[in-house]
């Protein structure tokens, strides 16, 4: 299927591929139609894609919002090496996970490109996606400033709400085992 994720394949990877492809066709596209317009297109519709992505991840995973946003983590985990990002983790329980993001690869990446737009429809834009057209209401996504686009850090917040009534699987449980290092000198 067009829309799994490949546990083989880091993200990091995956990005630098998608870059390689999109960042000649956006910078041919803003010659043709100007930055604006072109933006407006390009962006736009990977932005769709990117929810459909999504929508399409989210139906393959039994379970509840709780469940199907565990997996999709774990997973995201799983593709994330460990000098992609460094993080303070601030809370990781069963009601919310909140951590700050002081360095990210992909960030640099994309930054280095001069695309941090584009940086943030396919990296950042995933959490959003992941919450609007995986969850809903039952685990909720914000983040006020991103690196990407030039914050000094990115405030993940993730809220957790407890299982749908009648359901014997309690709360969503969550385990830290990323591994990775984090660092606490925040902006």
């Amino acid at each position: 299927m067009i829309y799994e994720m490949n546990e083989a394949t880091s993200k990091l990877d995956e990005f630098r591929a998608e870059a390689q492809v999109l960042v000649p066709v956006l910078k041919a596209a803003r010659e043709e139609l100007g930055e604006e317009r072109a933006n407006a297109l390009i962006l736009g519709a990977l932005r769709d894609w990117g929810r459909e992505r999504f929508r399409h991840i989210g139906a393959d995973i039994p379970g509840s919002p709780q469940e199907k946003w565990q997996a999709i983590k774990d997973l995201d985990m799983k593709r994330t090496r460990k000098d992609d990002l460094d993080f303070a983790m601030l809370r990781w329980d069963a009601e919310a996970v909140e951590y700050d993001v002081t360095r990210c690869k992909y960030a640099e990446l994309f930054r280095e490109l001069g695309e941090p737009e584009l940086g943030e429809v396919l990296v950042c834009g995933a959490d959003t996606y992941l919450s609007e057209e995986v969850t809903g209401p039952d685990v909720t996504y914000t983040r006020s400033q991103c690196l990407m686009t030039g914050g000094c850090l990115c405030d993940v917040r993730w809220r957790i709400s407890a299982e749908p009534a009648g359901s014997d699987e309690g709360s969503a449980g969550i385990v830290d085992d990323t591994g990775r290092s984090s660092r606490s000198d925040i902006c």
